[in-house]
């Protein structure tokens, strides 16, 4: 027997992921600049001002930009949109609990109870809808209708100036059926739909079942459903999360770092607790500073294992010695720490046997860290970039370090694999001649003044046995100030040594030994 849809309040905030960027972005731009949020280079959403240029959703990066070459580019997030949008879910429910979170931007619940309460269903909607707006989110729509699938077209229907839509019982058939077969999300049902003349809900509603469901199976038969006005799919309320997030104010604002982190120590400590309660460890946490005058510095900290107290005020005080010098000039108002990411804490737990060398290890590294600051200790990653010295990356403990394969930057001209052992900070000065003494020069085409015969590297003068080279380097050529041209060579000497060399403008100089 198939279920009767029920009454849904749908809520909806038009151009999520490009609100979620503006609430979010430390400097974020004017609201009538024109934005669009990317991913894999198709536009998932627009702001207003890029849609009055000709932008739209699902044009490909070039073409949006074509079409409003000022255009400001963002890359998509759901990690931010999900976030952004919780304190929103938060807030509906405080109002009409039973909140199902159908993706950011947009919720669903039961229509039922905030009708009975606020004296209908209309009404219910518009006391939803002055609640976003006067948190400002200006553009909030709202609709009720015959399930969530009716609700939600219904919402996208709305106007700025009318933001509420109710659809009465009964009446989901007849709102859907002028609607496009496109509504439906389907590529593969809407193109063969409108191969065989069917453009509207409608018209794919009056078709047999029994046929959609030989040709589409049971996904062709629930689509068949929707477009019918029959969404038997109720609403599922989330079970809200419990409250992690501690803030501590500071009346009045305080300027030590020992002060602030003082105060810190039992907010961190309730903080921990309350993981534990839900037998849940923070691996990633969010601390946010606040000022007086409205200064604001926030900042996600990683962990080799897993957060507890002191690691947490540890972190509060770091991010005051390095993001806070200059920041806060009339000190600290209010600290806010909140967990980023959460692990079980069964796969945090010690060992039988006590803890393994690579606990032993975590635990001496964070203890000469909390005693001499967060970058104390550090570990050597290869990252991006042409040259040995940027290759070379010290991370601080703990935190993620981003390599040269997470990188999308293909980095043309770098030096491929295997990479010289010993890499010169500064690349020494030495010296590349000819049999006859003279220095060897690149020419403009690439062309040597003649081969390399004799290293004299800090006074060792060593005959060369083999090279290879020259293979060039060209960066920032558009930048009079930091343009750079050079060629590498490889170079092994008599008695088998091999070095990387580069020469630039006359200069030779050694990058690096492969030991």
């Amino acid at each position: 027997m198939t279920r009767e849809p029920t009454r849904t309040l749908v809520l909806w905030l038009p151009d999520w992921p490009v609100l979620a960027y503006r609430r979010e972005a430390a400097r974020p731009p004017r609201a009538d600049a024109p934005l669009a949020v990317f991913e894999n280079n198709t536009v998932v959403a627009c702001s207003a001002a890029a849609r009055s240029q000709g932008v739209r959703r699902g044009q490909r990066r070039r073409d949006a930009q074509a079409l409003c070459p000022s255009l400001i580019v963002v890359a998509g997030d759901p990690v931010r949109d999900a976030r952004v949008f919780a304190p929103v879910v938060a807030l509906v429910e405080e109002h009409a609990p039973g909140v199902q979170i159908v993706r950011p931007g947009l919720c669903a619940l039961r229509a039922r109870g905030p009708a009975r309460y606020y004296g209908g269903e209309e009404e219910a909607a518009r006391t939803l809808v002055r609640l976003l707006t006067a948190e400002g989110y200006t553009d909030a729509r709202a609709s009720v209708a015959d399930g969530v699938f009716t609700a939600e077209r219904a919402a996208r229907v709305t106007r700025a100036d009318e933001p509420v839509r109710v659809v009465p019982g009964g009446q989901a058939a007849a709102f859907l059926a002028p609607l496009p077969v496109t509504t439906l999300d389907d590529v593969d049902l809407a193109s063969l739909l409108a191969r065989l003349g069917v453009h509207t809900l409608g018209e794919f509603a009056a078709m047999p079942v029994e046929r959609v469901r030989e040709r589409f199976a049971e996904r062709g038969a629930r689509l068949h459903a929707l477009a019918s006005g029959r969404d038997s799919q109720p609403v599922q309320p989330r079970t809200p999360p419990p409250e992690l997030r501690r803030e501590v104010a500071f009346e009045p604002p305080l300027e030590l770092a020992d002060q602030i982190a003082f105060g810190m120590r039992v907010a961190a400590e309730e903080f921990i607790a309350r993981l534990g309660a839900q037998n849940l460890v923070c691996t990633e946490l969010r601390v946010v500073l606040s000022g007086e005058r409205g200064e604001r510095s926030e900042r996600v900290w990683l962990h080799p294992g897993s957060f507890d107290a002191g690691a947490v005020v540890d972190r509060v005080r770091w991010q005051l010695a390095e993001d806070g010098r200059g920041i806060f000039g009339s000190g600290v108002a209010g600290v806010a720490i909140e967990p980023e990411a959460v692990d079980d804490a069964a796969h945090h737990a010690k060992g039988l046997f006590g803890a393994g060398p690579d606990e032993r290890v975590h635990h001496a590294l964070s203890r000469v860290q909390a005693m001499l600051g967060h970058r104390a200790v550090v570990t050597p990653v290869v990252g991006g970039g042409r040259w040995l010295a940027e290759r070379q990356v010290l991370v601080p403990w703990g935190d993620r370090a981003v390599t040269a394969k997470d990188r999308s930057h293909p980095w043309p001209g770098s030096l491929p694999d295997p990479l010289p052992a010993t890499v010169y900070p500064e690349p020494r000065l030495v010296e590349v001649t000819d049999i006859a003494g003279a220095s060897v020069t690149v020419g403009e085409r690439d062309a040597l003044s003649a081969p390399p015969a004799i290293l004299d590297a800090g006074g060792r003068r060593m005959r060369i046995h083999a090279w290879a080279g020259p293979w060039p380097i060209s960066e920032r050529g558009w930048d009079p100030l930091r343009r750079r041209r050079a060629h590498r060579f490889q170079v092994v000497d008599v008695d088998g040594g091999a070095w990387l060399l580069v020469v630039e403008e006359g200069e030779w100089r050694a990058e690096g030994r492969y030991d």
